[in-house]
């Protein structure tokens, strides 16, 4: 059974670094879908997919039609085709769909209803699925997936953090959007003693990023994370918070045990 796994949280609180980090140590077959027009993820993998010649959602989207719904089963049809001949980044280790930002007026609403139908067909055949999401909390009012497996909230050490996980929670429930699993993860920011009153805050706490140099090395040369040493602070803490999951089922991901050791 496929599990879908999502990271959110505010701007800067290290979705995307996650993301990458995580699915790492994910068992193959691995889908990665980028639903930041920014392509934060693609950028932390090292990927320019212009270069690669794979499009975006949103380029064939926009590209395909730029006014109007999606009231057309044909329509629907060709962009779907189309979706799956162009919008498909294919490496040995995983592939990628992003939705990538507009170059026009208006807003996303197009582009993430087409992902959004989608998803359910695509996502079928591989073992685990990670979704990296935008800042903030409309990509949750856009319900671009329904059910999550996984989810993973990044959170910085301020009342900002706090109130969005509150308001997070709400707009989950407003839109009806179901989850297994709700983990809170503190990013590098936090000290012990902020760490300290988020875990008697929140019981779902499961653990903090550490600061890790490398990261922002590797970002400045394009280089992607999965080339990040094995001893290095962001690989050591994603193990440590997946070694912990698996603590307490042993069968909750299927990971790369060779990785994990």
């Amino acid at each position: 059974m496929t599990r879908v796994i999502v990271s959110t949280g505010r701007g800067g609180t290290g979705k995307s670094t996650f993301c990458a980090m995580i699915s790492k140590y994910l068992a193959p077959p691995l889908l990665l879908i980028d639903v930041d027009p920014d392509q934060s993820l693609c950028d932390m993998l090292g990927i320019d997919l212009e270069k690669e010649e794979v499009s975006t959602v949103s380029n064939v989207v926009f590209g395909t039609k730029q006014t109007g719904a999606l009231t057309s089963r044909l329509y629907f049809d060709d962009l779907e085709t189309s979706f799956y001949s162009n919008c498909i980044y294919k490496s040995e280790e995983f592939d990628l769909v992003t939705l990538g930002a507009k170059w026009t007026e208006g807003c996303y609403c197009l582009a993430d209803n087409s992902l959004k139908g989608i998803i359910p067909k695509l996502i079928t055949g591989y073992e685990n699925v990670v979704i990296d999401s935008p800042a903030g909390l409309e990509h949750l009012n856009r319900r671009v997936v329904s059910h999550i497996s996984d989810l993973f909230v990044l959170s910085d050490p301020s009342l900002k953090s706090m109130k969005h996980i509150e308001r997070m929670k709400r707009i989950i429930e407003g839109v009806r959007i179901t989850y297994d699993y709700f983990y809170l993860i503190g990013n590098y920011e936090f000290n012990g003693e902020v760490e300290k009153s988020l875990q008697d805050l929140s019981q779902h706490y499961l653990g903090k990023m550490d600061y890790d140099t490398n990261v922002k090395d590797y970002n400045l040369k394009g280089k992607p994370l999965w080339d990040l040493p094995e001893d290095s602070p962001a690989c050591l803490s994603v193990k440590n918070l997946l070694k912990k999951i698996q603590e307490t089922d042993r069968n909750h991901f299927q990971v790369r045990q060779e990785l994990l050791a």
